[in-house]
């Protein structure tokens, strides 16, 4: 029997775990929540992995990766930190936005 405590994510970091800003954080499940009960990704991955492969990231840095990837793309190609920086365009924003204060909310960008 599993305990509680294998589901749980995380803890809740000081900053942004990509911009190291001391803002506002959310959870960003690096297998969307909308692929946990694909066939798919239920083989690839444990329910405790579905469940707990979290990053804790400011609005900005979170709304940019989903602006930029797809939930697919997450899920089989940016499984972690060094994944997501290792992406350019979302490299190149978290290092712009690092320099930026807590605050700051940049002006979304049109697809």
């Amino acid at each position: 029997m599993s305990s509680e405590h294998e589901y749980s994510p995380p803890p809740r970091p000081a900053g942004c775990e990509l911009c190291g800003r001391t803002a506002s954080l959310t959870k960003h499940h690096m297998i969307p929540r909308a692929l946990h009960g694909k066939p798919k990704y239920r083989k690839r991955f444990s329910r405790v992995e579905r469940l707990t492969s979290i990053l804790w990231l400011c609005h900005a840095c979170h709304g940019h990766i989903h602006n930029v990837l797809s939930e697919r793309e997450m899920a089989e190609q940016y499984l972690g930190r060094d994944a997501l920086m290792a992406h350019e365009d979302i490299r190149v924003f978290v290092e712009w936005l690092s320099t930026k204060p807590a605050g700051f909310r940049p002006k979304r960008r049109r697809r």
